[in-house]
């Protein structure tokens, strides 16, 4: 029971960036409790394999947690997530080994659950890192018919799951299931881009912990259930919330193939002599320097560059010239659900400036100076009035309605969703080329000069 409510207090307290961190802390205390509680249980052998892997995954988990820079940390997330899914399939298969004729109605179909939701949530998040590391294609990768057979794969795999469920025990069926599981994984990220990664890795995320909820049935183990439960529960929930800041279902994001641009589609662009205009450090410090109100917006540019620690020194300088900065986060910043807010709060910029885009947004005419670092797709104003465009209907941080706009990026390059950002030919816009912590840094004596 204790364990049980340091989850839920975990959970609540993960709720809010100021308090994520004291909900660490007591989750990671209760699964300690849980672990502790579980050595001591009869039933429980071979300590010394016990050992073994509680050594290894404390190695990888520390590793992971200390050594993996910021811009990988929604890889090692798909990755984790990929782990808890496999966990729960593995169990899955060496319980129905041991019991199979054994079960009970409700064991029976929580190992088939717990094999088919498990595997899918294994496959899915090692296709979903293979994305975001580009080690394959972060566009959709489609094919004709593809739809009709993803339905024939878990079609299959569902057979199965209720072959178990009515008594069947013969191994190849448990087999056979996790086999049509891990490929129907595959074939469910494949098709999905990359603009779209935050959602499916928290879908994903609920996937894991509906199949840890069902090991827990299997195993007889309360706070198993519970914990799957939150998991389960809360993913879904931040899966929905996220579905609706991008203005999509959650059906669109898993089979509309977002990013899947055809040649001009939502980019077509009548030349109306409008031209992206440059600027240089030393003109954008002076900007900044006399600005009464400033807006920073984070994108995936500035994890790249590992630029968030300077970010902060910049806004420190500015708020002692007596210029008022905020931080506007949107929810699909970056690569993962929160990307931005952990990314700064990494750097210690205060949780109070930090703002969500419905909170932010309305202060955006009263800025004299919105500063993009490397957010493309989430400033578009295409999203607002071009019904071809890909992203049209994804609400936006209204960047084009402060008085000054500057652009931090490398190139023109678009983003995710392989359009170009109207937000470049505004007039009120201008580029800062070159590397976001570089453009940074000059920025910052620039500033100090003025």
């Amino acid at each position: 029971m204790v364990t049980i409510v340091t989850f839920i207090l975990a959970l609540r307290f993960l709720s809010s960036p100021k308090h994520a961190r004291k909900g660490n802390w007591i989750g990671a205390a209760g699964m300690a409790l849980a672990i502790v509680v579980t050595l001591f249980q009869d039933s429980v052998g071979n300590y010394a394999l016990i050992g073994i892997g509680m050594v290894v995954g404390g190695a990888v988990g520390l590793v992971g947690a200390r050594m993996v820079k910021m811009t990988a940390m929604p890889q090692m997330v798909a990755l984790f997530n990929g782990v808890g899914g496999g966990a729960a399939a593995l169990i899955s298969l060496d319980e129905f080994h041991r019991f199979a004729g054994d079960f009970s109605t409700v064991e029976a179909t929580s190992v088939a659950l717990s094999a088919l939701i498990g595997a899918i949530s294994f496959s899915g998040s090692l296709i979903a890192y293979a994305k975001l590391q580009e080690l394959i294609s972060g566009r959709p990768i489609v094919f004709r018919g593809q739809q009709v057979v993803n339905a024939l794969i878990i079609g299959t795999a569902a057979a199965l799951g209720v072959w178990i469920a009515t008594g069947g025990d013969q191994q190849g069926l448990i087999y056979g299931l996790l086999a049509a599981a891990l490929v129907f994984g595959v074939m469910f990220v494949l098709p999905i881009g990359g603009a779209d990664m935050p959602v499916v890795i928290s879908l994903l995320n609920a996937f894991t912990g509906l199949a840890a909820a069902a090991t827990g049935f299997v195993l007889t183990n309360n706070v198993l259930i519970v914990a799957g439960a939150l998991v389960g529960a809360s993913g879904t929930l931040l899966t929905i919330l996220m579905g609706k800041a991008m203005n999509r279902s959650i059906t669109n994001v898993l089979f509309g193939a977002f990013g899947q641009v055809q040649t001009g589609a939502g980019a077509d662009r009548v030349d109306d002599g409008r031209t992206v205009r440059a600027t240089s450090p030393e003109d954008v410090a002076v900007m900044l320097s006399f600005a009464r109100k400033v807006i920073i917006v984070p994108g995936y540019g500035l994890a790249v560059a590992q630029a968030q620690h300077d970010v902060r020194q910049l806004g420190e300088l500015l708020e002692d010239k007596g210029v008022d900065v905020v931080y506007a986060i949107h929810p699909v910043a970056g690569r993962m659900p929160g990307h931005m807010n952990v990314l700064l709060a990494e750097a210690n910029v205060p949780y109070d400036v930090l703002k969500e885009m419905d909170e932010v947004n309305p202060e955006f005419p009263q800025a004299d100076v919105a500063l993009v670092i490397g957010a493309n797709d989430v400033t578009n104003p295409a999203a607002r009035t071009d019904t071809s465009s890909p992203i049209y209907g994804m609400p936006i941080l209204d960047v084009d309605k402060a008085a000054a706009v500057v652009v931090m990026k490398r190139s023109m390059a678009p983003g995710f969703a392989g359009i170009d950002n109207e937000l470049y030919l505004d007039p009120r816009t201008t580029m800062l080329f070159g590397d976001a912590k570089d453009s940074i840094v000059k920025l910052i004596g620039a500033v100090k000069a003025s």
